[in-house]
């Protein structure tokens, strides 16, 4: 390594210098924007379904139950083949893989509109689920190949700012598209939902290809000291954490993160897949308009999710930012329930909850990374997501039998605050140190 190389790379591992923040900068701006964007269209297919629900249940005679089945069915596929998804993209690069993964999932998803029966409902968001498993993980995974520790919060703030931001676009946006296209070519307005929010997918599978770089050597568009500053900071933390992932599965904390996960999901997907029908309970009917209710909660969490994931980037802290940030969402389902026949108060709680559950997301996945790598990091997060991601298959279930046998949500909303809040307890106080301690900051 010459003399510039080195004075770079000891640059990069002191950190904190405004040479090093435009580099980051730098990067981010090229990874990120495409990368949230494709982001948006993965929770659009979340968010869709449940404007669909509004009007193709009643066209297709499906229960609660059924409905909440199917939506719970999605996560099944997720399931089976996130882990061999997250270690096919570390090894054949991250470009062809998530471009393969936006592709197919596209396809599917814009095949929902073709649904005629409860079987075929069931079949194809098994479909939808295992064409778009490994998405998230890959992401998070490929983070860690340009970015340290210390700075991950930030980013996966500004990534998994889509979630809010597909909620704020995607809730008006669908009560838009069912309200304007019903009956256009003989199709309901629920076809036309799929149809238009599936088919940009496949073009953005096709401009990932074009534009995503797999990893730091790659990038045309730096030079050749920004690259070893960047690698100085990668390689640094490399040593630090488990590189196999029989190993990683081994460790007591990959567990206990994948049942958190979990915990945590079941409040994100009982808000996901149920607020627009909290929000017509209290009284909403037009889908326009319940649309642009939904739109209040996610953009007061994605307001949240960058202030927390910037205060823990900051301070190095990750524990209680997360803990009471989940704890928080815990409170807001208790108050959704009590408050869930005022249009009012509902709207406040469902804020609530979803400034914790998902304001929360960034700093966790902060965690996985301080004890993996390579391979480990690879499959080790791609497990976690995929057991955490259970709590979709149970909650979105629950809530829509309790329902059926009910007549209220009230009950499932009170069962979802309760794990919400022991997440919130398993995170506080039964973290490993080597998890729970703080990141080194610049």
């Amino acid at each position: 390594m010459n003399n510039s190389s080195t004075i770079a790379a000891s640059r990069a591992l002191a950190g904190g210098s405004a040479a090093e923040d435009a580099i980051y900068r730098k990067v981010g701006w090229r990874v990120l924007p495409l990368l949230v964007v494709c982001f948006i269209f993965a929770y659009f297919d979340r968010v869709n379904i449940s404007f669909a629900k509004l009007q193709m249940q009643g066209d297709l005679s499906l229960s609660d139950a059924a409905y909440g089945l199917g939506a719970s069915i999605f996560f099944v596929g997720y399931f089976i083949f996130e882990v061999p998804s997250n270690i096919i993209m570390h090894r054949v690069g991250a470009k062809r893989w998530i471009a393969r993964i936006m592709i197919t999932w596209g396809l599917a998803s814009t095949a929902m509109m073709f649904v005629k029966s409860e079987t075929s409902f069931y079949v194809l968001r098994f479909l939808v689920g295992a064409a778009e498993a490994g998405f998230l993980p890959g992401v998070i995974l490929y983070f860690t190949y340009w970015f340290p520790a210390r700075r991950r919060a930030r980013i996966n703030a500004w990534f998994m700012t889509s979630i809010a931001i597909s909620g704020v676009i995607g809730g008006p946006l669908a009560g838009w598209i069912m309200t304007h296209f019903a009956g256009m070519n003989g199709w309901a307005g629920w076809q036309w939902l799929f149809l238009l929010e599936g088919l940009p997918t496949v073009l953005l599978g096709l401009v990932v290809l074009w534009l995503l770089d797999n990893r730091i050597e790659d990038a045309k568009w730096l030079d050749g000291n920004e690259k070893r500053l960047l690698r100085a900071n990668v390689d640094a933390e490399a040593g630090q954490a488990e590189h196999n992932f029989l190993a990683a599965l081994r460790q007591p904390g990959t567990a206990l993160l994948a049942l958190i996960y979990m915990f945590m999901l079941m409040g994100l997907y009982g808000l996901t897949f149920w607020m627009p029908q909290l929000i017509k309970n209290t009284g909403i009917t037009n889908p326009l308009n319940i649309g642009l209710l939904t739109a209040i909660p996610y953009a007061a969490a994605g307001i949240a999710m960058l202030l927390i994931g910037a205060s823990s980037d900051r301070s190095g802290e990750r524990r209680w930012h997360l803990g009471l940030t989940v704890a928080v969402g815990g409170l807001g389902y208790i108050c959704s329930a009590y408050f869930g026949a005022s249009t009012g108060l509902a709207m406040a709680a469902l804020t609530v909850a979803a400034v914790g559950v998902i304001g929360c997301l960034p700093v966790f996945w902060t965690l996985p990374p301080k004890f993996l790598t390579g391979t480990a990091a690879a499959g080790g997060i791609a497990l976690i997501n995929s057991v955490g991601n259970l709590g979709g298959i149970i909650s979105p279930y629950m809530v829509g039998k309790v329902h059926d046998m009910t007549g209220s949500t009230q009950v499932g909303l009170y069962v979802i605050a309760a794990v919400t809040l022991l997440a919130a307890v398993l995170i506080l106080f039964a973290l490993p140190r080597q998890i729970a301690g703080k990141d080194r900051v610049g």
